[in-house]
């Protein structure tokens, strides 16, 4: 199968997996209409394990999807933007920070460091624009426990992912393929 077939149906299953990540486990947050959830993790690995251009897709595309089907329609282009700005940034850390190959894992933390960042800053800023300053300052704490909750579940997963050799083959290949 050729790589660029690979990275298609990589990025379908990502994108599937972050939107059945983010619709399975829903914890409310109060006042906030909106929730915390274990997606943020998929997100992340996108990013990780798909490079930069395919992770903003499968992290976007399935994050989105979430959104949409949960009903939360006004929220669909933001988290896209949000959710997949931080798979392309999580990409690009883990391509640049460990090209020797001993520093995944602290790439991956660093995925998740900008995960926690964007997600409260993010959707701080645009929920400033819908609701004003101060309801958008409601969401600034469960947005950041959500973030860690990604960073801490991204580092989990990730040992697990990288046993799949298909997720492993394909991943290196995607490293050291010319673009």
């Amino acid at each position: 199968m050729d790589l660029k077939l690979k990275k298609i149906i990589m990025t379908a299953l990502l994108a599937a997996l972050a939107c059945v990540a983010t619709m399975s486990i829903r914890i409310p947050t109060p006042g906030t209409q909106g929730y915390i959830h274990p997606g943020d993790a998929i997100v992340i690995l996108s990013g990780v394990i798909l490079g930069p251009a395919y992770g903003l897709l499968a992290g976007g595309i399935g994050s989105a999807l979430a959104d949409l089907l949960g009903g939360y329609f006004i929220y669909v282009p933001i988290t896209f933007a949000v959710k997949g700005m931080i798979a392309f940034v999580c990409g690009l850390i883990y391509r640049h920070a460990s090209p020797d190959g001993r520093l995944h894992h602290s790439a991956v933390a660093l995925g998740g460091i900008v995960d926690i960042l964007f997600v409260a800053g993010g959707y701080f800023l645009c929920e400033a624009v819908l609701y004003g300053p101060a309801g958008a300052a409601a969401s600034v704490l469960p947005n950041l426990i959500q973030g860690v909750s990604g960073l801490a579940i991204s580092l989990l997963l990730y040992p697990v992912l990288m046993k799949i050799p298909n997720v492993r083959s394909v991943m290196m290949e995607l490293k050291h393929a010319k673009h």
